[in-house]
């Protein structure tokens, strides 16, 4: 079974639930390099997901112009 993608905003979500218990020294050393990967591959999704709206955005806006 193939694995449902994350959306922006739980992604999000849980970026900021890392952050928050970094901040507050809630997360042990042992799991600090876990969560920090996990960020950066939540990090990564996100921007892949604010590219793909942004290039179809600007392909609605270029349709509009044209017509």
């Amino acid at each position: 079974m193939a694995k449902k993608e994350i959306s922006y905003n739980d992604a999000l979500a849980e970026i900021e639930d890392i952050l928050h218990q970094i901040e507050n020294e809630e997360l042990n050393i042992d799991d600090l390099s876990d969560k920090v990967k996990q960020v950066s591959t939540l990090l990564k999704l996100c921007k892949k997901k604010l590219h793909q709206t942004e290039n179809e955005v600007q392909k609605i806006l270029d349709n509009i112009e044209t017509k």
